[in-house]
């Protein structure tokens, strides 16, 4: 489990296809700090970690991640989000995040409005995800509070600390996204297409 507060930036510095696995080794300040076997949270996706060495840790996505969610777009120098398990005892300062991405989601909006950010962003109706106003949702791993929530759009109100230490840095109309709906609304959803 993870709580979408973002800890440090990875850079991608490889990425070597093998079958249908891919795997990526990351630069990041945490890496010390890592022991093999271990989760960690890449732009929302739960990977292993599963080769360490010196700054660099290496972590393999399978055919099934892949699918699910966009890794198969991210290039050597890519910015990623980074954040490791939550302890328990320690705060929850943004919300349960399992690490397990619904879908991809694009951003149709982004804008600076006066000090902070606003981005919007689509998502395909047709899988039974939803959103509901000031609930939460997590985007590239950064647990969120959704705005103007619609049936396929939300937003959400970036402050200038996120903007400068998550890769929101680098969203443009375009930009595709991981999108991770709140756990409790999923299954609210689920109890509801039952009755």
């Amino acid at each position: 489990m993870f709580t979408g507060i973002i800890e440090t930036l990875g850079i991608i510095q490889e990425i070597e296809k093998e079958n249908s696995n891919v795997h990526i080794t990351i630069e990041a300040a945490i890496t010390n700090e890592l022991k093999i076997d271990q989760s960690v949270a890449h732009n929302g996706v739960c990977l292993t970690v599963v080769a360490i060495n010196d700054n660099r840790f290496t972590v393999t996505a399978i055919d099934e991640t892949l699918q699910k969610t966009n890794l198969a777009s991210w290039h050597v120098g890519d910015q990623i989000n980074l954040e490791r398990a939550m302890k328990l005892g320690d705060r929850l300062d943004g919300h349960l995040v399992q690490g397990h991405v619904d879908q991809v989601g694009t951003c149709i909006e982004a804008e600076e409005t006066n000090g902070s950010w606003k981005y919007s962003f689509e998502y395909d109706p047709t899988l039974n995800n939803l959103t509901i106003e000031k609930g939460s949702i997590t985007v590239n791993g950064v647990s969120l509070t959704v705005v103007n929530s619609k049936k396929n759009q939300f937003s959400v109100a970036i402050i200038p600390y996120t903007y400068e230490h998550t890769n929101f840095n680098s969203f443009k109309i375009g930009t595709r996204v991981n999108l991770e709906f709140d756990v409790i609304g999923k299954y609210v959803a689920r109890l509801h297409q039952a009755h």
